[in-house]
């Protein structure tokens, strides 16, 4: 049995943009996980569309009830197939990924679309589809449901990893990442909690000589 996830989003630039980007938008803050990208094939086809297919190594840290069916050395690696065709004519562009790691413990298919918004010509559309599946007996349905939840989270990295890449394209300072906003926000929480503690402090003293 396949669990089956398809939602769609936008990118706030143009299609032309985003394609630019897409080539462009590793490392980012969001893509940590993302260790290596190689293009092991690329061709223009006769009707002028861009055909590639890239090889990703990203850390892909399994459950713990699930470490004991993978070997050592990858149960905290995987490798990522990722073919892409680019039509500029049609405006389109079209990715298919898929691990070819940990496939029986996990398989995850995703298919992307990325083309022109129809309400906004200036912005571009993304739909998204994605197949995850498990041929471990007895647990399928708990895998699967990791699975889902782990690519829910993935994808919203993705989209403020391609927002970051156009910020920089585009001459803008990006916008803090989750991390840089945590610890802005913690220093805040301790300074505000430093002048209280002082506060207190000086009271007590008064209330001393009172």
């Amino acid at each position: 049995m396949v669990k089956y996830f398809s939602c769609s989003g936008f990118l706030k630039s143009s299609w032309d943009q985003v394609f630019l980007a897409f080539w462009q938008r590793y490392p980012n803050p969001y893509s940590n996980h993302v260790l290596t990208e190689d293009i092991i094939f690329r061709e223009v086809t006769p009707d002028n569309c861009l055909m590639s297919r890239r090889l990703l190594t990203k850390t892909s840290r399994a459950p713990r009830w699930a470490e004991r069916f993978l070997p050592a050395h990858m149960a905290q690696k995987a490798y990522i197939i990722e073919d892409s065709v680019v039509d500029p004519q049609g405006r389109t562009m079209t990715t298919l990924t898929w691990n070819i790691t940990h496939a029986r413990v996990m398989s995850v298919e995703e298919r992307c679309v990325y083309k022109v918004n129809p309400e906004n010509s200036s912005w571009t559309e993304i739909e998204r589809e994605a197949w995850i599946s498990s041929k471990l007996y007895g647990l399928s349905k708990a895998v699967q449901e990791f699975g889902l939840a782990r690519f829910k989270s993935n994808v919203t990295k993705t989209m403020k990893g391609f927002e970051f890449t156009l910020a920089k394209m585009q001459g803008e300072t990006p916008s803090r990442t989750l991390a840089e906003t945590a610890t802005v926000k913690a220093r805040e929480t301790a300074l505000a909690a430093k002048v209280k503690a002082k506060d207190l402090a000086s009271q007590a003293q008064k209330k001393q000589y009172v």
